[in-house]
C-alpha cells in the first residue's frame, strides 16, 4: 500500500518516462506553472518512489525499459491511490481504450500541448481529490474563515457580526470553489468551466470583473485583496485558512 497524501501545496507530480528528454520537459512545463515533480525512468524506480512518498498525480507512459506501464497502472488503480494520466505515443484508440480501461483517469498521446497538459491534470486533480479543506468540504455544511460564514447548503455568506452579504448565483459560486480550494491556485479557465460547463474565449474577461466584485464585497480594502490575490499568468488563490463552520 502506497502512502496518502496529507498536506496542501503544491501539488505534487511523478514523472514516470524512460526517456530523459521527455521527463526533463515535462518537469519544466510542469515547474512553470507551479506543480512539484520527481522524476522515475521505469516501473522499479517508480515503485521506489511511491513507496517513499505520496504523490498527487502520476504521469505515466506505457513503453517503459523495465516493465509495463499498463501493469503500473493496473497496480495503482489496485492500490487505490495516486490518479493516472497516461502519456504515451500510442495514438490507436485501442491503446486509449485499454488505458482507461485497468484504471488510468486520461489518457494523452505525444506530442501534445503544454497547455492542454495542464489543463488535463487540473481536470483530474478537481475531479479525483481537492487536498486539505477540500476534503473536510465534502461533509461540511458550512465553512469558516477569517470570522466569516459561508453556508453551502444555504447558499448564504454572513460576516462575524453575523450580517448577510448578498452574493450573486456566479458570486456565491467562484467564492465556493475558491474557499474549497483554499490556498492553492485555481486557474481563470477553472473557475469560468466551473460557471460555465465550458473553457472560456481567450479575450473573456468576465471573471476578472466577477472577481473584482467579489473582492468589494469581502475584502477590506479591494484594491490591495488581502483574501482573494491574483497571482500573475496563473489565476487567483484564496488565502485564509478555513474549518468546517
Amino acid at each position: 500500500m502506497y502512502p496518502s497524501l496529507s498536506t496542501a501545496a503544491p501539488p505534487l507530480v511523478l514523472i514516470v518516462d524512460d526517456d530523459p528528454e521527455i521527463r526533463a520537459m515535462v518537469r519544466a512545463i510542469l515547474t512553470q506553472h507551479g506543480f512539484a515533480s520527481v522524476e522515475a525512468e521505469g516501473v522499479g524506480a517508480a515503485h521506489a518512489a511511491l513507496r517513499a512518498q505520496a504523490f498527487d498525480l502520476v504521469l505515466l507512459d506505457l513503453g517503459l525499459g523495465d516493465g509495463d506501464g499498463l501493469d503500473l497502472c493496473r497496480r495503482l488503480r489496485g492500490e487505490g491511490a495516486q490518479p493516472v494520466l497516461i502519456l504515451s505515443a500510442r495514438a490507436d484508440p485501442i491503446d486509449r481504450i485499454l488505458g482507461i480501461e485497468v484504471g488510468a483517469d486520461d489518457y494523452l498521446t505525444k506530442p501534445f500541448h503544454p497547455r492542454e497538459l495542464i489543463a488535463r491534470i487540473r481536470a483530474i486533480l478537481r475531479r479525483t481529490h481537492a487536498q486539505g479543506v477540500a476534503n473536510q468540504s465534502r461533509s461540511a455544511s458550512a465553512l469558516g474563515f477569517a470570522g466569516w460564514r459561508l453556508d453551502l447548503v444555504r447558499r448564504e455568506l454572513r460576516r462575524a457580526d453575523g450580517a448577510l452579504v448578498h452574493l450573486g448565483d456566479a458570486e456565491f459560486e467562484m467564492l465556493a470553489l475558491l474557499v474549497e480550494r483554499a490556498q492553492r491556485v485555481v486557474s481563470r479557465d477553472e473557475l469560468f468551466e466551473a460557471l460555465h460547463g465550458r473553457l472560456p474565449d481567450p479575450e473573456d474577461r468576465s471573471i476578472d470583473l466577477r472577481i473584482s466584485r467579489l473582492r468589494r464585497k469581502i475584502e477590506i480594502d479591494p484594491k490591495q485583496p488581502a483574501m482573494i490575490k491574483t497571482i500573475r499568468a496563473e489565476g487567483f488563490l484564496f488565502t485564509e485558512a478555513v474549518v468546517p463552520a
